[in-house]
């Protein structure tokens, strides 16, 4: 009777541990934040009992409501909310345009300005790849205006969108339809790794270097981004870099990158720059691309017209910039 007992006992533990262990997983996904903690159980009142780094492989065991248990990779089983996790396909674009920002020049550089939101694709309602802190070094590539979500009737007001992703939203109502600057940025994280998505405009503030904020400020200029064009000796023999600065004039959601252009060069006389060129009926696409023809010392800047799409060049010869003619263009192509 005993025996019995114990073999069946035996039978019981063997059948559980098979199939308690073989139940079948609900699908694969990663931590979608650094340091994810997973707790005891699904409700309410649990204890937490461990952490998971960012992009840490999960197999998804079980789901509650907005509450899944996951297994890692070293065993430790535990439940987190769904929303925390990123499917393989996301993780997957993620890493596209981790790979795509890491072979591109940026545009501008900068650093968060406050806690912020960053997604797969720009637009308030999209995918989050991860919650960036303030004061995170991020590099600006490309610029996109996305159309801010209309209330779907005049009683019922459209979602509030994440703190993280508008905390000055609904301050105003617009009257009419209204877009808003998203970027695709590369973001560079305290462990050195980096991270790249789609981030509201609003929350960088960029790192333009001094005095060239104070200039644009004067001149009425939102900058959107700026390059050194060449480097001159000072009066005590230091190089001194000279700028192109770009931007617009209004508000955000424009169907151009930049509107505005302004070249500062160096006066060596009188120790500081002055306004060599100015064009404000630009309508420009970034990337915008510098060059040095070999033999001239000159230097060229050009961009995309995004309205037909032709090759806007501008050629800077000491302190004189002008647009390049189609002639000079062509003359420049012959043998």
């Amino acid at each position: 009777m005993t025996l019995g007992f114990v073999i069946f006992l035996v039978i019981c533990a063997a059948l559980y541990l098979r199939f308690h262990h073989a139940r079948p997983l609900l699908g694969m996904a990663y931590s979608g934040s650094r340091g994810l903690t997973l707790y005891d159980s699904s409700a309410q009142v649990r204890s937490p009992i461990g952490t998971v780094d960012y992009g840490e492989p999960l197999q998804m065991l079980e789901r509650f409501g907005d509450q899944i248990e996951v297994r890692t990779s070293k065993g430790l089983v535990g439940w987190t909310t769904y929303e925390d996790l990123i499917s393989p396909e996301l993780w997957q674009q993620e890493k596209d345009l981790d790979a795509k920002t890491g072979h591109t020049a940026p545009e501008a550089r900068g650093h968060t300005r406050v806690i912020s939101n960053l997604h797969l694709v720009p637009g308030r309602d999209t995918p989050r790849v991860r919650q960036l802190k303030k004061d995170v070094s991020v590099e600006l590539f490309e610029r996109q205006a996305i159309a801010v979500p209309e209330p779907t009737s005049a009683l019922v007001a459209a979602p509030a969108p994440d703190a993280a992703d508008d905390p000055s939203a609904n301050n105003a109502a617009p009257s009419g339809p209204k877009k808003e600057d998203w970027w695709l940025v590369r973001a560079t994280l305290d462990d050195k790794s980096s991270v790249s998505g789609w981030l509201l405009s609003r929350f960088v503030d960029l790192d333009v270097p001094a005095p060239l904020p104070d200039y644009a400020s004067s001149a009425g200029m939102h900058i959107v981004a700026w390059f050194e064009l060449n480097r001159v000796a000072d009066a005590n023999g230091n190089a001194v870099p000279q700028y192109l600065l770009v931007g617009v004039n209004g508000p955000e959601g424009q169907a151009c990158d930049f509107t505005l252009m302004r070249v500062y060069t160096w006066a060596k006389n009188k120790g500081q720059y002055e306004t060599a060129f100015v064009q404000s009926d630009v309508c420009g696409r970034l990337p915008l691309k510098i060059d040095h023809p070999a033999g001239t010392g000159d230097t060229t800047f050009a961009f995309t017209d995004p309205g037909d799409g032709t090759p806007q060049v501008y050629r800077m010869r000491q302190t004189i910039v002008r647009r390049v003619s189609d002639r000079d263009s062509a003359n420049k192509r012959k043998p």
